[in-house]
């Protein structure tokens, strides 16, 4: 982990920690609901203030919390067109099994690349600790696995490039 990754990456694991302290909590209009508010949104008084945890303007993390739920939705570094394409290829990927991810959501909140859903049914079964460490793990693998990614089409690309060029 880079040096300047490290604090960026302990003030989500900390805003994340604070965030999830999550319990169940029924609709106030609907009898024996019970609706993650912070997709919901139905009363202003259960919503925490959403708070950004910025690397910089294009890497940043949004944390939404409500009193049952909770929302991580993160935009990844894209430096160039080469990533915004494997950026937007590998999330849409991860996106379409989101079945087998239980808090991946379908579609991310505008402005970013992907969302977690965290609810007080995921937190009760399973580790809080642990799902702090998945979301701060897939942050840290992420830029691994599109760096890796780039520098595999870099490397067809100037293959192809150089198969081309030996017929002139």
């Amino acid at each position: 982990m880079s040096a300047t990754l490290k604090p960026y990456l302990n003030a989500v694991r900390a805003t994340l920690t604070a965030t999830m302290c999550l319990e169940n909590f029924s609709s106030q209009i609907v009898e024996r609901h019970n609706k993650p508010e912070v997709e919901v949104r139905s009363s202003k008084e259960l919503l925490l203030t959403p708070v950004i945890v910025s690397r910089n303007e294009k890497e940043k993390v949004l944390v939404e919390g409500s009193v049952n739920s909770m929302r991580v939705s993160i935009a990844i570094k894209q430096a160039d067109e080469i990533e915004k394409i494997l950026c937007h290829k590998f999330m849409r990927f991860m996106m379409m099994r989101a079945d087998n991810f239980f808090i991946l959501r379908r579609k991310p909140v505008e402005g970013y690349d992907i969302s977690f859903l965290i609810t007080n049914f995921h937190t009760e079964q399973m580790f809080k600790h642990k799902l702090v460490d998945f979301v701060i793990q897939f942050m840290e693998d992420i830029d691994k696995e599109i760096s890796e990614m780039k520098l595999t089409v870099n490397a067809r690309a100037r293959i192809c490039a150089e198969e081309y060029l030996k017929n002139f």
